[in-house]
């Protein structure tokens, strides 16, 4: 009896020690980049009304834990430093995290074209060989978790971006970020969550569904959980409770997000989740202004044919609106979210095999996102932001004029091969544009640049009201650019 009274005081013991020590989450640790510019929230957990001490960059934090023993404090903002320093969180025990940098944040996210390695895509060794930046900073979140409701500790460490961190690290994410740092020449952290396969919904938070009305059985479904419901990888905000909520509310600047593939089948429900998932992203990480550039889906697969007498002479149909033409088109309706971007890729999948859902090329991926970045949330005004993006049309003489946003240096024929900058093609002819009069019948148009327009006409529709460009699953021979060298994305004028 009295050994057995020893032992339970000895536990106790030790278990009020461990209780008593301050504890941080993951994503606070060695190695990280903290956010410059925003307040800097410092979080986690102690005993019961212990007394907390934050101290950084010449500021000196305190609170004390609330009765379930959580606290928080918020660092003022922060200038850039690539100079490593010390943060403490001093209770009854000290806490020193070292190597602490202060620059730019994102989040990298989605399914498996996010999640996909340096090491598996495109010139895997020289890129790898190459990537000793250790300004650069790399948290990935591992593993494919769920929840039924949000988690307040989750797994993962900063590494120093180096060849022995970067090969597992997401391929789009790592040259996105590569392009800020050396770009705005100041420190960058990336956090990767990606889990391949999976559809937007377990993604998106609770306040993310209620946000939008048409969402709002979801809303109610997930408002449903207990901690004992079981959800699985499909189930509505179960990774977010998993993947991203212990993340939260980690200052960064903003999100990429690359996803879609499985939702491939959808229209304008993909645009109502995509504004779910934003605007409650936005809220979690306390950050009304939280950047959020997503990947438009790839060329894929073939596109849509037309019947012909002759099968070897396939032709695509005017018409398009096969395959991902509409959740591509969902995606670009999404952009009247303000401080949000797209990248269009719809020139980088591999020629030589169309079927493949996973295109090897994330430099030009990463690249285009961080296009987005430089020229919106960091003011880079030189830089256009992304290719052309239709604004409007007019009907004048039996010809439809087209007009865009993001023309830059203008318009241009152009042809993408591989890793290459995107070259002129001198005196080459657009493709892909079709045009349908009233009776709502879809004939390919001859299309020509003129100044910053392209003027569509055709024999076969003498007073067009429409058009499109691209409008299908596999739009490989669509070629509007502008000098700036990237692609025009896909679009429809109509709503038939």
């Amino acid at each position: 009896m009295k050994a057995k009274l020893i032992l339970l005081l000895a536990l106790f013991t030790v278990g009020s020690l461990i209780h008593a020590d301050v504890r941080l989450p993951n994503v606070l640790s060695n190695h990280m980049v903290l956010q410059r510019d925003l307040q800097v929230p410092v979080w986690g957990w102690a005993d019961a009304g212990e007394k907390i001490t934050v101290s950084f960059a010449g500021q000196k934090k305190q609170t004390t834990a609330d009765k379930k023993g959580n606290w928080m404090i918020k660092l003022g903002k922060l200038k850039a430093n690539a100079s490593p320093a010390t943060l403490s969180v001093q209770g009854k025990n000290l806490i020193q995290l070292e190597n602490v940098l202060v620059g730019e944040v994102w989040i990298c996210s989605g399914q498996s074209n996010m999640e996909w390695r340096v090491s598996q895509c495109a010139n895997p060794k020289e890129e790898i060989a190459k990537s000793n930046y250790p300004k650069i900073r790399l948290f990935d979140v591992p593993g494919h978790t769920v929840h039924p409701i949000p988690q307040r500790e989750g797994k993962g460490e900063w590494k120093v971006c180096s060849p022995q961190s970067v090969a597992s690290f997401s391929a789009t994410g790592y040259y996105f970020g590569r392009r800020l740092h050396l770009s705005l020449g100041i420190p960058v952290g990336l956090i990767g969550s990606n889990w391949g396969g999976t559809k937007i919904e377990p993604w998106t938070t609770l306040d993310g569904f209620k946000s939008v009305p048409e969402l709002s059985k979801l809303a109610e479904s997930v408002s449903a959980y207990t901690a004992e419901t079981k959800v699985k990888g499909g189930t509505p905000s179960a990774i977010y409770h998993s993947m991203v909520h212990p993340l939260t509310p980690y200052a960064m600047r903003g999100a990429i997000w690359y996803q879609g593939e499985s939702n491939g089948g959808e229209g304008i429900t993909y645009y109502q989740k995509k504004r779910a998932l934003v605007q409650g992203w936005r809220k979690a990480f306390q950050n009304p202004d939280l950047g959020f550039y997503w990947v438009q889906l790839c060329n894929f697969r073939k596109a849509n044919v037309m019947e012909v007498k002759n099968p070897s002479k396939e032709e695509s149909r005017p018409e398009g609106g096969d395959g991902w033409a509409r959740i591509r088109e969902a995606q670009t309706q999404a952009l009247d979210l303000k401080h949000t971007g797209m990248a269009v890729i719809i020139d980088l999948a591999d020629a030589h095999n169309p079927n493949d859902i996973h295109p090897k090329n994330k430099q030009d991926v990463g690249g285009r996102l961080a296009q987005w970045a430089l020229n919106q949330t960091y003011g880079m005004q030189g830089l256009v932001a992304s290719g052309p993006l239709y604004e409007s049309h007019k009907i004048k003489g039996g010809k439809l004029h087209l007009s865009f946003k993001n023309v830059g240096q203008g318009l241009m024929v152009g042809k993408k091969v591989g890793l290459d900058p995107t070259q002129p093609v001198v005196g080459g002819t657009l493709k892909h544009f079709s045009i349908a009069g009233a009776d709502k019948k879809w004939h390919w148009a001859d299309a020509k640049i003129v100044g910053d327009q392209v003027v569509l006409s055709s024999k076969e529709v003498r007073k067009p009201v429409a058009a499109r460009y691209a409008y299908t699953m596999n739009p490989a021979d669509a070629n509007l650019y502008n000098v700036d060298g990237l692609p025009a994305g896909p679009f429809r004028t109509d709503d038939w």
